[in-house]
């Protein structure tokens, strides 16, 4: 799946581990340059990072006017920063709920309305990640999943606001084996982690969908691995 075209100047969120990083080295190793932006940057050593909360637009737009400011403009933006609340709605306190539709979907938008000018001069791409739960909802993670639905919604009406000027790509990972469960009780913990993709092969998935030739775009990209019981 890998193309051999260079990706440019990307900008990804999330970028200090997990599928963040691996897309951080994707794009390099296609000889790209990343630019990281995340609330913990001390694991970043190949890439100029930003000690970012996506959820504060503020931060955003100054990191964002930095990268720009440096380097010109950019080619490709990954919206990879997640958290997630598990819990009944009941028992999840409001501010940790909040903050995770702040992280995941107001921090999407944030991002994109940011390097939206950059991505319009460029004809550039933006590459959202949403989650096998934002296709199905599951009890205990009402937050994760509306938080989820929205980026696709917010992404699939951006996709179809700027079409022909630059391009909007939905991808739809499954459970990938990252940080991303460890604070999590057990009971929301995957049982099996070798049904867990590698975050090195979705990371080869987004590179695929940023460097499409002229005029072909990759809508939306569901990707899990290959004995994955939610899909279809």
């Amino acid at each position: 799946m890998t193309s051999s075209r260079n990706p440019g100047r990307v900008l990804i969120t999330g970028g200090g581990a997990g599928l963040g990083a691996a897309v951080a080295a994707a794009v390099r190793e296609a000889g790209g340059q990343p630019f990281v932006l995340d609330r913990d940057v001390s694991a970043v050593t190949d890439a100029e990072a930003y000690q970012v909360d996506v959820s504060d637009r503020t931060s955003v737009t100054e990191a964002v006017d930095q990268v720009l400011h440096r380097h010109g403009g950019l080619d490709g933006v990954v919206t990879a920063a997640g958290i997630d609340r598990c819990g009944a709605l009941q028992d999840v306190p409001a501010d940790e709920w909040e903050k995770v539709i702040a992280v995941n979907l107001l921090g999407t938008a944030a991002v994109a309305r940011a390097t939206l000018p950059a991505l319009l001069e460029s004809h550039g791409r933006l590459v959202t990640v949403a989650s096998s739960l934002a296709l199905r909802a599951v009890g205990d993670a009402t937050a994760y999943c509306a938080s989820k639905f929205g980026v696709l919604g917010f992404s699939r009406a951006l996709a179809a606001e700027t079409k022909g000027r630059m391009g909007v790509t939905t991808l739809v990972p499954a459970g990938m084996r990252t940080r991303f469960f460890d604070d999590r009780d057990e009971r929301y913990k995957p049982t099996d982690d070798s049904k867990l993709n590698d975050p090195a092969a979705v990371a080869d998935a987004v590179l695929f969908a940023l460097t499409q030739p002229e005029g072909c775009e990759v809508r939306e990209l569901v990707i899990c691995h290959e004995e994955e019981e939610s899909w279809p």
